[in-house]
C-alpha cells in the first residue's frame, strides 16, 4: 500500500483550523476518488508538559504512487491541494512512502 502522510504544524489558532479543516476541506477532500484508506488523528507530546512536533497527522493510502499521484492530479485531488494554504498556518509537510503492514507476532522468550 502507498502512503501520503501530511504533518500539520502547529495553526496559530486550532480552533479555526478545526473548524475550516472538519467543515470544508474534508468535505472537499472525500470528492477524491481512487482512495483506499484514510487516516486523522491530532498528536500527543512525548513527555505530559511538551508540545508534540505536529498538530495533525493525516495518512491517505492509495494502491501505488502512481494512483496516488492520479488522484492528486485530477481536478478534485487539485482542488484539495489548491485548499491547504487557506487554513494550515503552522505549515505542512508531505512524505510519501512504500508502506509495510506486519502482522503482529508472539516475542520468543
Amino acid at each position: 500500500m502507498f502512503r501520503l502522510t501530511v504533518l500539520y504544524g502547529h495553526p496559530t489558532d486550532p480552533a479555526v483550523f478545526q473548524k475550516y479543516y472538519r467543515e470544508v476541506h474534508i468535505p472537499l477532500a472525500k470528492k477524491m476518488r481512487g482512495l483506499k484508506g484514510w487516516t486523522i488523528g491530532l498528536c500527543e507530546p512525548v513527555q505530559v508538559g511538551q508540545s508534540p512536533a505536529y498538530y495533525m497527522i493525516v495518512g491517505l493510502y492509495a494502491e501505488s504512487r502512481a494512483a496516488m499521484e492520479a488522484i492528486l492530479a485530477s481536478p478534485e485531488g487539485q482542488a484539495t491541494i489548491a485548499d491547504v494554504p487557506k487554513f494550515a498556518t503552522g505549515g505542512v509537510t508531505f512524505v510519501y512512502d512504500q508502506e509495510e503492514v506486519l502482522i503482529p507476532y508472539a516475542l520468543e522468550t
